[in-house]
């Protein structure tokens, strides 16, 4: 695992010309990932959120009191300043230590993995339980992005993201990090983001259906999640 507070930029040793860079300006902190191919994304991002392409995925730290009335114009403004294409983004936004950040990676003979995990725990959530609840969000944030080089039916993307969802969930568990307003093992927090990206290279002669826990996909996504979720909920308060 590689932490941003070490170091502020990373590269890939399993998949060449992958990067990810930690910047900052006036307008706040930001983690841009860049990838050498379009990207077939899905996310529920802020900024083109859903199934879409991109080949830079940016995540934007914004202030804890951050009430945007319009965060998609807002980053839609942003990312000229920032010298990247809209059609060819997709943002994140968080209001977590973006220094605390966690990368992992992992080569396998059927795909290439990348996980970088950000993670703001202040409003812990537990999912199903009986709580508080808000018409907007409040800024905390675990958010996770996913590269897979490799062939991955939309499905398997699916199921992908459910695996994740699954072993951030576990990680908190085994962290015991608890939800404030009623005492409850958290699942998460209330505003978390997930984005997939996927290459769609046939260098590997294998197309993934399944990406469940008992896969070699799911499992390797699980594994990434854990472990990046755990590094970067336990270091965020440190200086």
């Amino acid at each position: 695992m590689q932490p941003f507070r070490s170091n502020s930029a990373f590269r890939s040793e399993y998949w060449q010309d992958v990067t990810a860079r930690l910047s900052g300006d006036r307008d706040g902190d930001r983690i841009t990932v860049v990838t050498p191919v379009q990207l077939r994304t899905l996310s529920n991002a802020v900024f083109k959120g859903g199934f879409s392409s991109a080949d830079r995925l940016v995540n934007w730290k914004v202030p804890l009191d951050y009430n945007g009335v319009d965060p998609q114009e807002e980053i839609a403004s942003q990312l000229p300043r920032w010298g990247l294409e809209l059609k060819r983004s997709v943002v994140l936004m968080t209001a977590a230590k973006l220094t605390h950040a966690s990368v992992e990676e992992i080569a396998d003979s059927h795909f290439k993995l990348i996980c970088i995990t950000t993670s703001g725990t202040r409003n812990a959530a537990r999912a199903g339980s009986d709580r508080t609840v808000y018409p907007a969000w409040r800024a905390g944030t675990i958010n996770t992005m996913l590269l897979f080089d490799g062939q991955m039916t939309d499905a398997a993307m699916v199921n992908a993201l459910m695996t994740a969802t699954e072993a951030k969930a576990a990680a908190l568990q085994d962290i015991g990090l608890r939800d404030a307003d009623n005492g409850l093992i958290a699942t998460g927090t209330s505003t978390d983001a997930v984005i997939l990206g996927v290459s769609g290279s046939s260098a590997y002669g294998a197309v993934h259906e399944y990406a469940g826990t008992a896969t070699e996909l799911g499992a390797a996504i699980g594994r990434l999640v854990y472990h990046t979720v755990c590094e970067s909920v336990t270091t965020q308060h440190e200086e």
